[in-house]
């Protein structure tokens, strides 16, 4: 089983790396861009595990180690 995590600020808290992206693009020219959120990108392989199992899996790894709950937001995609 494959999947994606996508993990994010919870909106509301201020995200320093996606300010200095949105400044250093406005330097270069792309004024266009109003708001930047950088997250993170997670992809897993899990062995022996159905679609719900693997799901229960990744909610607990998330909640432990992959996204910090006070300040992240995660999304899970079973991919197949």
């Amino acid at each position: 089983m494959r999947a994606r995590v996508l993990v994010r600020l919870k909106p509301g808290i201020l995200d320093v790396q996606g300010a200095s992206v949105k400044r250093a693009l406005g330097g270069l020219g792309f004024d266009e861009v109003r708001d930047i959120r950088i997250g993170k990108v997670v992809e897993l392989e899990l062995d022996g595990l159905d679609a719900a199992a693997a799901r229960r899996r990744i909610d607990e790894m998330c909640a432990r180690l992959l996204a910090n709950p006070v300040t992240e937001d995660f999304t899970v995609e079973l991919l197949g």
